[in-house]
């Protein structure tokens, strides 16, 4: 972080690396709450496992990819659904990327029940301290990628792995950009499942989420989203109410808002190919 500030003084700002890191201090604790009910879930899970996967080098290999497909499924679901989103969203709400912007992890995960997209695996039967073991070297893998000050690695790399070009593009509320690179550690997932989008250089990239919070403080930061999901639970008609939990982002019943779907779509018919709001 400090070599980065020196060289890109833009890159931090005090305020809001401050509450990157009150982010990750809060996901913390959180996760410590919630890793006993997880575990246990998990536990449960193996002992009804369909086959037993052993310790062998290849099984870790095997569980690393397996753990890391299905984080792709539960970071593009965390964008495609509004009751994930509701929790993932705390991660795009900074409009600066680097460092500190890792650790600006949720505190909500447990409530959008975002485990359930990776403990499955203990039912396949791999052990879910394998399980979490891989899923720590994912999690470690995707810190140094929140980064500008590398621009493009080896092109045999950024075929096959995450880095910090694929991962700003993730991080931008550009409409080329939106909703594409949900990858881990592997961007082949998105290359196979047509949500790949490769950083382009005639693009000024602009960094947080597409209706910016335009404040610094923490628990707006944290709850915002919840919020917005409980007023329209209130106020909407009964046969929209699940639309406001599970559609996209953005969806209303009556139109007023914007899906990143429809701001995509709308760029393309204006034909505005430059792209570089």
């Amino acid at each position: 972080m400090v070599w980065s500030r020196r060289r890109a003084p833009d890159a931090y700002e005090p305020t809001d690396t401050l509450v990157s890191l009150a982010f990750g201090l809060g996901s913390t604790v959180a996760g410590l709450l919630s890793a006993g009910a997880i575990a246990t879930a998990a536990l449960w899970l193996y002992q009804h496992r369909v086959v037993t996967v052993p310790w062998s080098w290849w099984a870790w290999v095997l569980c690393f990819l397996a753990d890391d497909l299905g984080y792709y499924w539960q970071h593009r679901l965390g964008h495609r659904v509004r009751w994930f989103w509701a929790s993932h969203v705390n991660h795009h709400s900074s409009q600066h990327y680097n460092l500190s912007t890792a650790l600006r992890q949720t505190w909500t995960g447990f409530i959008a029940l975002s485990f359930v997209f990776r403990i499955p695996l203990a039912l396949i039967g791999f052990h879910p301290a394998m399980i979490a073991i891989v899923g720590g070297f994912n999690l470690i893998y995707q810190f140094w990628i929140h980064t500008e000050a590398i621009r493009r690695l080896p092109r045999w790399f950024e075929a096959v792995m995450n880095t910090p070009s694929h991962h700003r593009v993730h991080h931008a509320t550009n409409p080329v950009y939106l909703d594409r690179n949900y990858a881990g550690t592997f961007i082949v997932w998105d290359k196979a499942f047509g949500t790949f989008q490769p950083e382009r250089d005639d693009v000024r990239i602009h960094y947080g989420i597409v209706k910016q919070l335009g404040s610094f403080n923490l628990l707006w930061s944290v709850f915002h989203e919840w919020i917005g999901i409980a007023r329209d639970l209130w106020t909407a008609p009964w046969r929209h109410k699940a639309g406001y939990l599970w559609r996209q982002p953005g969806w209303s019943h009556d139109g007023s808002r914007d899906t990143s779907d429809a701001i995509r779509e709308r760029w393309r018919g204006a034909g505005t190919a430059q792209s570089s709001e």
